[in-house]
């Protein structure tokens, strides 16, 4: 019997780009008839017609099975519905943009055959699609994430990865409400090994991930896998008290040995607003830390669906988290 693949594939107002994808991936996957697929085609409450389009490809092709989120969770929450929904050996998640290129599922098939790894990840050989700005921030990211996290994240890793069954059953026993995929893939471990590929530009529309987006996003991947943060401003208390200390001690020698000099009130000022600034951004990362517990005690579903499009069993109402 041969093994069943599922790509897990996000949407978010992708309606230019559904058509190349089917047409895109169609002839990949009938070129690999030692495997059998089901497309598992998560539309994260687009406001196009994205939908439509899904379920008019879900209508001529059985293996497409369409998620219809009852809004827009965000592509870290429409991606673990797909992953919990996902019924293959492995499964491999793509994005719709195709600049993770379906050429790539015949070669993490063969590695992941051949390696006898647990997961396969997609690595891009270089950052050339991107533009500048990007190039160095992804970068900055990587290097602070990985010098403060206790878990490693590989560089120039995306979401794009093959992901075997044990892998897919550990990632669904994660309960975290806040979820950086990144984090959790790399957290939950298991034997990997990585592949190499050039990222290609986008088929079509644009990328809905905006600077502030990426921003937030980072910061839920630091806030989410370390605590150093919180320790480093312990840090800086420490050194600030310790430093006013010597400072104190130096005025009252200075004091008794040359008399009392003119106030300084420049240097009182800049030193109020600058320990006043610094105690601001310390409560901002606190607040950080006590929003995400906020909103992990509330315990709210990762995501909610309205339906499940599939040709097997019809157009099935749900309500599954």
């Amino acid at each position: 019997m041969p093994k069943r693949i599922s790509l897990v594939v996000p949407f978010y107002n992708e309606s230019e780009g559904v058509d190349a994808f089917y047409q895109a991936i169609h002839p990949v996957l009938d070129a690999l008839p030692g495997y059998s697929f089901e497309i598992v085609c998560i539309d994260d409450g687009s406001r196009d017609d994205t939908l439509e389009r899904l379920i008019a490809y879900k209508d001529i092709d059985p293996r497409l099975i369409v998620l219809e989120l009852s809004r827009n969770f965000g592509k870290e929450s429409a991606m673990t519905a797909g992953l919990h929904m996902a019924m293959g050996d492995a499964a491999i998640v793509l994005d719709a943009d195709l600049q993770d290129p379906p050429e790539l599922i015949a070669r993490m098939l063969a590695l992941w055959e051949s390696s006898g790894a647990d997961m396969v990840l997609a690595k891009r050989a270089d950052r050339s699609s991107d533009g500048w700005l990007k190039r160095m921030s992804a970068l900055g990211f990587y290097k602070l994430h990985n010098r403060l996290a206790k878990v490693p994240l590989p560089e120039n890793v995306g979401d794009c990865r093959l992901m075997a069954r044990p892998v897919l059953e550990a990632l669904k026993t994660l309960p975290e409400r806040t979820r950086f995929m990144k984090g959790l893939f790399a957290w939950v471990g298991f034997k990997t090994v990585t592949l190499e590929y050039t990222r290609p530009v986008r088929a079509g529309g644009t990328s809905k991930f905006s600077g502030w987006k990426l921003w937030n996003l980072a910061l839920d991947g630091i806030s989410s896998f370390s605590t150093v943060p919180l320790r480093m401003w312990t840090y800086l208390g420490a050194l600030g008290a310790l430093s006013t200390a010597c400072y104190a001690l130096f005025v009252v020698v200075r004091t008794l040995v040359h008399g009392v000099d003119v106030p300084g009130y420049a240097s009182l000022l800049v030193a109020i607003l600058f320990f006043g600034s610094v105690q601001l951004i310390s409560v901002g990362v606190l607040g950080e830390y006590i929003g995400r517990i906020h909103e992990e005690s509330k315990q709210r579903p990762v995501y909610l669906l309205r339906a499940v499009h599939r040709q097997d069993a019809g157009d099935a109402p749900t309500s599954e988290a």
